[in-house]
């Protein structure tokens, strides 16, 4: 959890006071490689900040080959069915721990709470929020306007330590291609 305090103190000072009553609402969750975060359909009810790990955004389909990657999220980063938390309706992905993952979570309703009940609560929430909108922003715009190669350049400039720690389908799936097309951009670049 302190890893957790650290990150917000980077956007805002905040009092012991606020720190201790946001972070009673907090709840450590560990997942085992390939474990399910959120299932397809289910409802969103936490945001969480993950302390270690790497997790997976994407759609599943019959045949696992057709999955579509959305996303994905790293240690020192939120998560979450952001659509699915604001609307508390079921969530058209899924998220799965793609490593042994560890999340600090808060749920909608205790989060609400900590926006009524402390100063800097508003201030976390819309930190957090932002936070999400621009990394959809930014993959959005990345499918519109770049070329898969550029995608994928832009990918590990971004986040060099990918290549390490996902596997070349899911990359392929988040730039948009087929990992047989993946592997001719890599061998043109390399």
């Amino acid at each position: 959890m302190h890893q957790f305090r650290e990150y917000i103190e980077t956007m805002a000072h905040v009092n012991e006071k606020d720190w201790q009553i946001f972070s009673s609402h907090l709840q450590k969750r560990e997942f085992s490689k390939k474990s399910t975060l959120l299932s397809i359909g289910e409802i969103e009810n936490s945001i969480s900040f993950i302390e270690q790990g790497e997790v997976r955004l994407f759609i599943p389909k019959e045949n696992p080959e057709k999955e579509i990657t959305l996303g994905f999220c790293f240690t020192g980063e939120f998560i979450s069915a952001y659509d699915s938390f604001l609307t508390q309706t079921p969530s058209p992905y899924q998220l799965e721990a793609l490593s042994k993952t560890t999340l600090w979570s808060i749920t909608y309703n205790e989060l609400q709470e900590v926006y009524k009940t402390t100063q800097i609560g508003n201030t976390i929430g819309r930190f957090i929020s932002e936070k999400l909108f621009l990394i959809k922003s930014k993959r959005e715009q990345s499918l519109l306007n770049e070329t898969p190669e550029q995608r994928y350049l832009n990918l590990f400039k971004d986040r060099p330590n990918l290549i390490k720690q996902i596997p070349l389908k899911y990359i392929a799936s988040y730039i948009g291609v087929t990992p047989q097309a993946l592997s001719r951009i890599r061998k043109r670049i390399s």
